[in-house]
C-alpha cells in the first residue's frame, strides 16, 4: 500500500512554490484537511492558523453554507463563458455587490485574481481618460510600502524599495510612487505632484492598511486628503480593498470606515471565503458612463476565460448571505478587542518597535531582523501557522475564530517575543 505522503515527496521534486528559493526552502507542512480555524496536518498535528490561507477564510474553513452553493452549482452548471451567454450567479452577484458597495459604484467586472483585479482598474482608469477627452493619461500615483500584486502592470506600482519586484526595473512601466499623504508636508507634496503632471491617470492606494508591505496602517484622514486631492486635480482614486474588503478592518470596506469613496474599487480573497478565486473591479456611474457610448472603440477590451465562473459567483453569494444573517462584523469588532487586549502590552518590550491592530489584523513589529523561515517553523512547533513578513509578525484570523484559539496565537506571539530578548 503506498505511503500517503508518496504524493508531497514526489510531488516535491516538481512544484514551484510561491515566493520561495526552492534550493533553500524548508519542507511545507503538509495538510490533510480543514476545520474551522484548524489545518489538520498530515502527521497528525493540529495548527491554529493565523493567516487564514492568505487572509481569504473569513468565515472559517468549510462553512457548510460555501460548500454547499459550490455543490449545487456544480450540479446545475459549473460555467458558461459570458461572452455571448449569461448565467444566474454571476449576474446576481454583480447587482449584490452594486448594492453593498458605497456610493455610486455599480458596474462590475469579475476576474480570476485579485492582481488582475487591479489590472483591469489600472486599463479603465487609462481609457476613460481618452474615451473622455482623448487624454493620454498613461501613469499612476502609489504609495511606499503598497503593494498590489506580481503581475507587470500592477508590479509598477508596488513600493519598488521592497525587493519584491526590484529585479524588473527597466521592464515594468515607471510610476510615481510617494509617501503616503499623512502630514501637512506629504500631503501638499502630493498636491504639488498632481498639478505638475498631466499624464496621471489615476492615485491607488491599498486602503487603512497596506498588507504585504508590513501591515502598515494609517488613519482615515489620509484617505479623505487623498479624495479631494483627485477632485481637485481631475484624477481618478482606486481603492485595492483585496485585503481589506469584506471586513477585515471592522466595516464592510475600508471605504465605509474611512467614509470615503474611491472611482473605483478592487475586491477578492474573501469574496468566497477562501474557496475558490473570484476578483471583482467596480466602477463609479461616472466611469462607466465614459464607455457606454455608441462607438466601438469606447468598449473595454478585456475578458478573461473564466470571468464570473459560476462556481465561484454562486460561492460569494452565499457568503454575502453569511454576512447579511451571521455576525460577522460585531465579530470582528471582538476579535480586534482581544488582539488589542493580548499584544498591546508587547508594544513595552525593548526588543518591540510597534504594535499595530485593526479589525481582525494585528501587527508586531520587532526592531531587528530574524530568521524568518526559522520563525515559521518555530510557529508551527507550537501548534500554529503564523508567517511574519520581514520584521512582522502578524495575524489574519479567520472572523469566526474562538477565543481560545485566537489566545493561542497571540501567546505564540509573546512567547516568540520572548526568544528575542536580550
Amino acid at each position: 500500500m503506498p505511503n500517503r505522503n508518496d504524493w508531497f515527496r514526489k510531488g516535491l521534486d516538481h512544484i514551484w512554490l510561491p515566493y520561495a528559493q526552492m534550493k533553500t526552502l524548508p519542507d511545507p507542512a503538509p495538510i490533510r484537511s480543514t476545520e474551522g480555524s484548524l489545518l489538520l496536518m498530515e502527521d497528525g498535528r493540529t495548527l491554529i492558523d493565523g493567516v487564514g490561507s492568505w487572509w481569504t477564510s473569513v468565515h472559517g474553513y468549510n462553512h457548510p453554507a460555501l460548500l454547499k452553493a459550490a455543490h449545487d452549482q456544480l450540479d446545475a452548471m459549473p460555467h458558461v463563458m459570458l461572452g455571448g451567454l449569461a448565467h444566474e450567479q454571476a449576474y446576481r452577484l454583480a447587482a449584490r455587490l452594486a448594492q453593498v458597495t458605497p456610493g455610486t459604484l455599480s458596474r462590475v467586472f469579475f476576474t480570476e485574481s485579485g492582481s488582475v483585479a487591479v489590472e483591469v482598474a489600472m486599463k479603465i482608469a487609462v481609457q476613460y481618460a481618452m474615451n473622455r477627452t482623448g487624454a493620454r493619461r498613461t501613469r499612476f500615483v502609489s504609495f511606499k510600502g503598497g503593494y498590489h500584486g506580481d503581475t507587470f502592470a500592477t508590479m509598477s506600482v508596488c513600493d519598488p524599495e521592497e525587493g519584491m519586484h526590484s529585479l524588473f526595473a527597466g521592464v515594468v512601466p515607471e510610476q510615481y510612487v510617494v509617501d503616503l499623504p499623512d502630514s501637512d508636508d506629504r500631503a501638499a507634496a502630493l498636491d504639488r505632484l498632481l498639478a505638475q503632471h498631466d499624464d496621471i491617470a489615476a492615485v491607488i492606494v491599498e486602503p487603512l492598511i497596506q498588507g504585504a508591505g508590513g501591515m502598515r496602517m494609517h488613519s482615515p484622514a489620509v484617505l479623505q486628503t487623498l479624495r479631494a486631492a483627485c477632485d481637485r486635480h481631475g484624477v481618478l482614486l482606486i481603492f485595492d480593498e483585496i485585503f481589506t474588503g469584506f471586513g477585515r478592518t471592522g466595516e464592510l470596506f475600508a471605504a465605509d470606515r474611512a467614509g470615503v469613496t474611491p472611482d473605483i474599487l478592487c475586491l477578492g480573497k474573501a469574496l468566497t471565503g477562501g474557496v475558490t478565486p473570484l476578483a471583482a473591479t467596480i466602477a463609479s456611474d461616472e466611469v462607466y458612463a465614459a464607455f457606454h457610448t455608441d462607438s466601438a472603440e469606447h468598449a473595454l477590451m478585456h475578458g478573461p476565460t473564466f470571468t464570473g465562473h459560476a462556481i465561484a459567483c454562486a460561492v460569494a453569494n452565499a457568503g454575502l448571505d453569511l454576512f447579511e444573517r451571521e455576525p460577522r462584523l460585531a465579530q470582528v469588532r471582538a476579535v480586534e478587542k482581544q488582539l488589542l487586549d493580548e499584544l498591546d502590552p508587547l508594544a513595552s518590550l525593548p526588543q518591540v518597535a510597534d504594535v499595530r491592530v485593526c479589525g481582525a489584523v494585528a501587527a508586531v513589529e520587532f526592531r531587528e531582523d530574524f530568521d524568518v523561515e526559522a520563525a515559521r517553523r518555530w510557529f508551527i512547533e507550537q501548534g500554529t501557522f503564523i508567517r511574519p513578513l520581514g520584521r512582522v509578525v502578524y495575524l489574519t484570523p479567520s472572523y469566526v475564530i474562538e477565543s481560545r484559539q485566537l489566545s493561542r496565537l497571540t501567546g505564540a506571539i509573546a512567547d516568540f517575543a520572548g526568544t528575542l530578548a536580550g
